[in-house]
């Protein structure tokens, strides 16, 4: 791609659309009838210059806007300053003129990480990210390391520049300005500044489950809003209003001694993009944060129902220490029985006490990649072959494993109660990469059946449950 596109061939492969490759740089999925517009942005990209004149390569006059926007350099001299913004700025028209396709332009085939290229309709370099108008996949290929998870845990980040609010965001956003990152869209804010409903939130609901494991059974009722912020809480006592059935496990479960909350997202409809939480894990007894005990306290994106495509991401913060915390990975299909080997864990140590204060905790989802933060520091990267490309829901929640206390802390007997997490906020990024997910407005319209499938949360959420459990009927909910 580096050599003059006049005297190269670009053969277009004939495979399978995601398996397409163009002088060796992968495509995003093509079909025959885009191969021309897809092959003149990668000429476009790697040479630094219009070819509108040679309309069967170009797909058209689609791209003779962007052309003679390129060749604008009315401040291509003069102060280096005031000349980058210009050309920034002018990259930034020439994306918005190319018919709205934010796909194309792509730092990994015009291999410009780091440097100004005039007239390319999107930039690789960190000025773009004052000027809005990095490539797509940006931070993928040019603003992480290449290092993987055995490397440990990075440097501390730079820090995150703050954007003013642009587009719509979804949520209960209650502040002006928030963090922005590179390559990623903000579109859902939790402030939890004022109460949510989640009876009737859009986006937001409750679980009626519980892990089989554990000993709580997950009820609105605990799930609290105060002094702006969301708190989890375990109550020594059990469920009220609850029913055998549990609509959000798709099974029947036993009576359950404690309560506790998840508080989730209606729709299987979140994928590539940034994951972030604010949050402080329980202190086992109030007043003393260093006696450990039994808790496992989460921000994670799931798959529901598992019983078909099981998949996650997650934090979990566990009450074994003051500092434990592990990040997981699980892909398996056809199953609903955890295994060591459906799943990648890495403890993570930290520094802090995750008890005593409350601190950030992120997940980057990129189609080759999942990297783990907390407070703006790279704890993990993971480039294996379990991370997820199918949607799922968004989900926080805590709660207790059974008297064997085989996971979240072996010291289950100095737990005293009420216990609880506290979050300050929730933010949700979309990489500009993702094409599908979310649904238009944040509601169902986009969703396949395979999205749909036993996706319901609990017995009011109006929901329909569709699918069956390995061929049998799904246990049934009653709203009451």
């Amino acid at each position: 791609l580096a050599q003059d596109p006049t005297k190269s061939h670009f053969p277009i492969d004939q495979r399978a659309p995601s398996t397409r490759r163009v002088a060796g740089v992968a495509l995003i999925p093509t079909t025959p009838r885009m191969a021309p517009r897809l092959l003149a942005c990668v000429i476009f990209a790697a040479a630094g210059k219009s070819w509108a004149s040679n309309d069967e390569l170009l797909g058209g006059g689609e791209l003779d806007a962007a052309a003679s926007l390129a060749s604008d350099d009315q401040c291509a001299s003069g102060d280096e300053d005031c000349a980058l913004n210009a050309l920034q700025l002018r990259g930034q028209r020439v994306r918005g003129e190319a018919a709205g396709d934010a796909r194309w332009g792509s730092c990994l085939v015009s291999k410009g990480c780091g440097k100004y290229k005039r007239g390319a309709p999107c930039q690789c370099n960190e000025k773009c990210t004052e000027h809005g108008n990095c490539c797509y996949d940006y931070t993928m290929v040019c603003n992480t390391d290449d290092s993987d998870d055995e490397d440990g845990p990075s440097a501390p980040s730079p820090a995150v520049p703050v954007a003013p609010l642009s587009g719509k965001i979804y949520g209960h956003p209650s502040k002006t300005k928030y963090p922005s990152h590179p390559g990623f869209t903000l579109m859902l804010v939790e402030d939890f500044d004022t109460p949510i409903d989640l009876d009737s939130d859009p986006i937001w609901t409750w679980s009626d489950g519980g892990l089989i494991e554990g000993q709580i059974r997950f009820t609105k009722e605990n799930i609290k809003f105060e002094d702006g912020k969301m708190r989890i809480e375990v109550t020594a006592t059990p469920a009220q209003g609850t029913q055998k059935c549990s609509a959000a496990e798709v099974a029947e479960i036993k009576p359950m001694p404690k309560a506790s909350g998840e508080m989730r997202t209606r729709y299987n409809m979140f994928r590539y993009g940034r994951y972030e939480a604010r949050l402080k894990a329980p202190s086992v007894q109030t007043g003393n944060t260093l006696i450990n005990g039994n808790y496992v306290s989460t921000m994670f994106v799931f798959r529901d129902g598992k019983y078909k495509h099981w998949r996650e991401i997650d934090f979990e913060i566990t009450g074994d220490s003051t500092n434990s915390i592990t990040t997981n990975v699980l892909s398996a299909d056809n199953t609903d029985k955890w295994s060591a080997n459906i799943a990648d864990s890495k403890q993570i140590a930290v520094t802090y006490n995750d008890r005593a204060d409350f601190h950030d905790y992120a997940i980057e989802w990129l189609p080759n990649s999942i990297t783990w933060y907390i407070d703006g520091k790279k704890v993990r990267k993971y480039r294996g072959n379990k991370i997820p490309d199918l949607s799922g829901k968004i989900m926080m929640n805590l709660w207790l494993f059974d008297d064997r206390a085989l996971f979240g802390g072996p010291h289950i007997k100095n737990n005293r109660y009420p216990m609880y997490s506290e979050y300050e906020w929730f933010r949700f990024y979309k990489w500009n990469g993702e094409d599908s997910y979310p649904c238009a407005d944040m509601d169902s319209s986009c969703l396949t059946s395979d999205d749909m499938y036993l996706t319901k949360n609990n017995p009011c959420d109006g929901i329909k449950q569709e699918g069956t459990v390995y061929g049998k009927t799904a246990c049934q909910t009653t709203c009451r």
